[in-house]
């Protein structure tokens, strides 16, 4: 059986959980959209689908093929990639804009980087990172 006959009933519809995301990116045509709001929608959706977001992987944990994978991946292959994973980057408009950001989540789960310890170490990170700016005194995240 080939490998790229997939159930589209078996495929997780990213797009049924990004419908606002899709809203905002189609609102930015007519008006500018700051792109913290872009990040937190996206993050919205991850947090849905997988329980994690993109902040909740460090990007040291992939490896250098995973890096070149991600780096050279085009929409056709990414759709492949996501339907072989049981995605679906699909929304009512074509591939979901988001596709790349959502093939990095797949994959972090693919090579099982969802985790609580991963989760801790690079929040770790990125509290340190902001320390580490001028006239930063504290950070405080919403849990």
């Amino acid at each position: 059986m080939s490998t790229i006959a997939f159930d589209q009933f078996a495929l997780t519809r990213i797009a049924d959980f990004a419908r606002s995301l899709s809203r905002l990116h189609q609102a930015a045509r007519r008006y500018a959209v700051d792109d913290d709001q872009f990040d937190r929608e996206f993050n919205a959706v991850c947090q849905s689908i997988w329980g994690y977001t993109i902040d909740d992987v460090s990007d040291d944990l992939f490896s250098t093929e995973d890096h070149l994978f991600l780096d050279t991946l085009d929409e056709a292959h990414a759709r492949i990639f996501a339907a072989e994973q049981g995605y679906d980057l699909i929304g009512e408009a074509g591939m979901l804009t988001d596709w790349w950001g959502f093939c990095w989540m797949i994959l972090a789960e693919k090579r099982g980087l969802l985790t609580q310890e991963n989760r801790a170490a690079a929040r770790a990170a990125i509290e340190e990172k902001y320390l580490a700016a001028p006239n930063v005194i504290g950070v405080i995240i919403g849990r």
